[in-house]
């Protein structure tokens, strides 16, 4: 790590490391606990427990963090996602008899929870960013947390399917709860953070109003993230993969887990790409045309009928996508008031996080109605709609430079 970030910012990406393995993990076993118990379109409803209850909380979690000390939000909300964590190994041990509809309701209940829990622990983490590393350095350590955030996916994608096959899916959770623990202990590690001067008393409704007003007196950020949001929504491929991995490509646990990863190493690829040929001019029009790029993959990924076709369109598809991770980090933390970040990255947790699980969710749905392959094609081709209709109402973003 560079020695120009304080040593603090090492303590923080050990955290984001551990904590974003460990639920990356979760989500990879839930993926195909829930398919095998069900179906894709059960995968769906999956996507749905969590993102219900994340959007309801993220508002009142941007108002609560921007008010309390940070860190302490970081440490209980790891602690609590560690809990839930426990609880889904518990429930899944092979000598507790439970029937098949109450385990799902078990499991959902569970992933209800942690969408609430991410709600305060995503966009703390990400408000604190600028309160550890120099404005100087911001782009830098944007990059550096993108590209752990990234290893530690990848890595808990595939580790996720290779536990499932040898240790089984109880295990695999508890071993995901013994690394989210891990994050707790870094998380200590963090100096406090606490609010920046502000007036305790805004009322909570006038307070959320006003990450809104920023939001949309800023164009292009509101463009950035509207793009993430409705590009995800449809063409994401996570509910699909269990289902393709089994039923098109003939593939086993350890298979899928590394399909499950594809998309987010071709991400950590383009973050590679990205930090030795940084975006220096026209951040806009790249990243238009490469959430275009993304769409295409994502339909390329549709027709395959090969694994390696089927791991290198998802890697394409991840690659393309690193780009707007980076434009938009960047102009978020390089914009946004001190005062305002919490309630600015709960605003981007409702456009950008929980688009992942509303798209799951609306995955299952098209999946239903359509058929697999049909549904994926469709999202591909809509991610690609998506853009064209994003130049033509946000024209300033096209010409965006940073």
């Amino acid at each position: 790590m560079s020695q120009s970030l304080p040593t603090e910012f090492r303590y923080f990406i050990g955290a984001r490391l551990f904590f974003v393995l460990g639920i990356r993990m979760i989500t990879t076993i839930v993926l195909y606990q829930v398919f095998h118990l069900a179906s894709t379109y059960m995968v769906g409803f999956a996507g749905l427990a969590e993102f219900v209850p994340a959007v309801i909380a993220a508002l009142y979690a941007g108002h609560y963090i921007d008010r309390h000390n940070k860190k302490n939000i970081l440490i209980w909300a790891y602690a609590f996602y560690f809990i839930c964590a426990a609880l889904l190994g518990f429930i899944s041990l092979p000598n507790i008899q439970i029937a098949t509809n109450h385990k799902i309701t078990g499991i959902l209940s569970i992933v209800f929870c942690t969408g609430i829990i991410r709600s305060f622990a995503g966009p703390s983490a990400n408000s604190m960013i600028a309160a550890i590393v120099p404005k100087a350095n911001l782009q830098k350590a944007v990059s550096l947390n993108s590209s752990t955030w990234l290893i530690s996916s990848i890595i808990g994608h595939a580790t996720g399917g290779l536990l499932i096959a040898a240790v089984g899916i109880s295990t695999a959770y508890f071993i995901a709860a013994a690394l989210i623990a891990t994050a707790v202990i870094f998380a200590t590690g963090l100096q406090p953070k606490p609010p920046v001067t502000i007036s305790i008393q805004t009322p909570l409704f006038l307070s959320i109003k006003q990450g809104f007003s920023y939001l949309h007196q800023n164009k292009n950020l509101l463009g950035v993230m509207s793009l993430d949001l409705f590009a995800v929504l449809f063409g994401g491929a996570v509910a699909f993969i269990p289902e393709i991995a089994e039923k098109v490509l003939h593939t086993n646990a350890t298979g899928y887990g590394f399909l499950n990863a594809a998309m987010d190493i071709g991400s950590l690829m383009g973050m590679g790409i990205l930090m030795l040929f940084p975006l220096k001019r026209k951040q806009g029009m790249k990243m238009l045309l490469a959430v275009a790029g993304f769409g295409l993959f994502i339909i390329v990924f549709a027709f395959s009928k090969l694994y390696l076709l089927s791991f290198a369109a998802l890697l394409m598809a991840g690659l393309f996508d690193a780009v707007s991770v980076v434009v938009r980090g960047t102009i978020m933390q390089m914009n946004t008031p001190d005062e305002l970040r919490g309630r600015v990255a709960s605003i981007n947790l409702i456009f950008i996080n929980s688009s992942n699980e509303l798209g799951q969710f609306e995955s299952g749905l098209t999946s239903k109605w359509m058929g697999t392959i049909p549904a994926i094609w469709f999202g591909g081709g809509m991610s690609i709609l998506v853009v064209l209709a994003t130049w033509f109402k946000f024209p300033g973003l096209k010409k965006l430079e940073y």
